[in-house]
C-alpha cells in the first residue's frame, strides 16, 4: 500500500500570541495537519491548550485538527473538544482505566481515534483496541515538552507497529511525535512512519521561514 507521508505542524512552537496568524501561515506553507498539544500538569508536566483554543483556531484552517490529549483522566474532557472542532483525538494508553471505552467514545462523538504510545509504553498495549483505531502515535521523546531530542530506540517501535498496522489491512497512521527534523525524519519514514509532527523544525524562523522549513522537511523524507 502505498501511503502518503504527511506533516502535521506542532503549534506548541508556535507564537502564541498570534496562534491564528500562525495557524494561517504554517496552513499556507503546506503542511497537511495542524497538531495541538494538549497538556493538562498532572499527567505530564506542563500545562498547554485546552478546548477554547482548539475552538479559537478552527476558524483559521480547513485542515485536520490533529489533537493530541496528553490528559489523565481524559474521558471527561472528550465532548469538549470534540465540541471545539477537533478532528483527530489522540489518547494514551495510560490515560484512563478502560482505553476501550474511551476509543469508543471518541468514535462515539464522530471523531477519529488515535491512540499514544509513550517511549517505555509496549507495542502490545495497542493489540485489543487496533480495529478500532484510526491512527497510532509513536511518542519518541518524553510527553510534556517540546524541543527535545528524538529517541533512537523508537524506531524499533515504528517498525513493529507498522508490521502490526500492515498485518490487519487496515488505512491506519502511523504517527511520530517528537525531536523530528531533516536530520531523522528519513529514517522515521523508513522505519514505517507515514504522519510526522514537526514543531521547532517548522516554525524555526518566523513566518517568513515557514515554507522553507516545511519544502526542507518534505525533501528529507526521501
Amino acid at each position: 500500500m502505498t501511503r502518503p507521508i504527511l506533516i502535521s505542524a506542532s503549534i506548541l512552537s508556535a507564537d502564541f500570541a498570534r496562534l491564528g496568524e500562525e495557524v494561517r501561515a504554517v496552513d499556507a506553507a503546506g503542511v497537511d495537519w495542524i497538531h495541538v498539544d494538549v497538556m493538562d500538569g498532572h499527567f505530564v508536566p506542563n500545562i498547554t491548550l485546552g478546548p477554547q483554543t482548539v475552538r479559537a483556531i478552527r476558524p483559521h484552517t480547513a485542515k485536520t485538527l490533529d489533537v493530541h490529549l496528553m490528559i489523565s483522566p481524559v474521558d471527561r474532557y472528550l465532548e469538549a473538544f470534540a465540541e471545539a472542532g477537533a478532528d483527530l483525538m489522540t489518547v494514551h494508553a495510560e490515560a484512563g482505566p478502560h482505553l476501550h471505552r474511551t476509543i469508543q467514545a471518541v468514535k462515539g462523538l464522530g471523531k477519529k481515534a488515535g491512540l499514544a504510545l509513550n517511549p517505555a509504553t509496549p507495542v502490545e498495549a495497542v493489540d485489543y483496541v487496533i480495529d478500532d483505531l484510526d491512527v497510532i502515535m509513536v511518542m519518541s521523546v518524553n510527553p510534556g515538552f517540546g524541543g527535545q531530542s528524538f529517541i533512537e530506540n523508537q524506531l524499533r517501535k515504528i517498525a513493529a507497529l507498522r508490521a502490526r498496522i500492515d498485518a490487519t489491512g487496515r488505512d491506519i497512521g502511523l504517527e511520530v511525535d517528537g525531536g523530528i527534523g531533516p536530520q531523522n525524519i528519513a529514517r522515521a519514514v523508513s522505519a514505517g512512519a507515514n504522519i510526522l509532527v514537526a514543531g521547532t523544525s517548522t516554525f524555526k524562523g518566523g513566518p517568513d521561514h515557514y515554507a522553507a522549513n516545511v519544502a526542507a522537511l518534505r525533501e528529507a523524507r526521501g
